[in-house]
């Protein structure tokens, strides 16, 4: 892949251009020359042989250049010495028609001696050497831009790919508890049931696995995925799983990434629901807070001191969002966990505030919401 901006640019086309920058630096060669020679008024003669030698550093350079594209991809010991000979060699070709040009079409019979003649082999070896600095350089350039530019991409390839697999490692956890529950619920024969929860959970993996490739869904796509994963836990819960969803309008169109929240609603029953005779209350609270989208999540469970070390960083579910979040965000986010008052959990998401529309206004800051469920 090419860098866009030389796509576009002048080099979009290297043959088109290579010959551009060759005809038109041998032509303000020859027009250099021969206006020199004008202006030190040795005549209208001398412009044949500028001609002449101005077409003869063309072809040189046009045979340079084929040897040059073979030597830009060898070991660059090869490039630099094979480089030099040639550019050695080329000077005192160059030097040998100069000459004969010269005494040919404007002094007849003059024949440099000693330091003239070794005064045209150094200008003429400064002329091909800055013809070939210009040549790699560019060559040089145009493959350093392409050589980014398939690393940007690549690593663009290995975020998403990583974020992907980030995503789907949810599934088999979720879908491993949900198929255990399915089978107790046909061992029971409690077919209804058990036929209403494959119901909610093919219409939950088509959300999870039809979902948008860069990996992000809007808020209220994620709210809408989570009250299907509720719908299925509350078969198995039913009245002991009290659920509230506190989504502020403003919020809906915000995106974060795909699947985020359903390891936090799932450790909530597994910790908070499943051991209390009662059950427990879960509240999903999302509000804009000036350029800022804050996510809670709170529940009436026992709290943070009597949930095992692991949930709280180290097994899947959280470690995959910590994941997600570095992925997604980098430093510019925050995920905690807390207390909740007077009792129960409260794990806190805060990312920039996102949409497919950035032209949205900011919303003026509000004050952080009371993060205790009521119900």
């Amino acid at each position: 892949m090419v860098d866009p901006h030389i796509r576009q640019g002048f080099f979009r086309d290297k043959n088109r251009a290579f010959w551009m920058l060759q005809g038109g630096g041998w032509f303000a060669y020859l027009m250099l020359r021969a206006l020199s020679g004008l202006a030190n008024s040795m005549g209208l003669n001398f412009v044949v042989p500028a001609i002449i030698v101005t077409a003869t550093g063309f072809s040189i350079t046009l045979l340079l250049s084929a040897a040059y594209r073979r030597l830009i991809a060898v070991k660059p010991i090869w490039t630099w010495t094979l480089t030099a000979m040639l550019l050695i060699g080329a000077s005192g070709l160059f030097s040998v028609l100069e000459v004969w040009a010269h005494a040919t079409f404007y002094q007849p019979g003059w024949q440099p001696k000693g330091v003239q003649f070794f005064g045209a082999i150094l200008l003429d070896f400064a002329v091909l050497g800055a013809w070939t600095a210009l040549y790699y350089g560019i060559n040089y350039y145009l493959l350093l831009a392409e050589q980014s530019a398939r690393m940007v991409n690549m690593a663009a390839q290995a975020n998403s790919a990583q974020l992907e697999m980030l995503r789907y490692q949810l599934n088999p956890h979720f879908l491993f508890n949900t198929l255990n529950s399915i089978s107790t619920l046909v061992l029971l024969k409690q077919t209804e049931r058990a036929n209403a929860m494959l119901s909610r959970l093919a219409s939950f993996l088509r959300y999870s696995l039809v979902g948008e490739r860069e990996g992000l869904a809007t808020v209220a796509q994620e709210a809408e995925a989570l009250k299907l994963y509720l719908d299925i836990e509350r078969t198995r819960f039913e009245a002991r799983l009290r659920t509230r969803f506190d989504i502020a309008p403003d919020v809906m169109e915000a995106r974060l990434p795909s699947l985020l929240l359903q390891p936090i609603i799932e450790n909530a029953i597994k910790y908070a629901v499943t051991p209390a005779e009662d059950g427990a209350d879960i509240l999903v609270d999302a509000r804009r807070m000036g350029d800022r989208l804050v996510i809670t999540i709170a529940d009436t469970g026992p709290g943070l001191g009597a949930v095992p070390a692991e949930a709280s960083g180290t097994n899947v579910g959280m470690a995959n969002i910590r994941e997600r979040l570095a992925q997604s965000y980098g430093a510019d986010h925050r995920f905690k966990l807390a207390d909740n008052e007077p009792h129960g959990l409260i794990v806190l998401i805060d990312i920039p505030y996102q949409t497919d529309n950035p032209a949205q206004p900011v919303a003026n800051p509000v004050a952080v919401p009371q993060l205790a469920p009521q119900v």
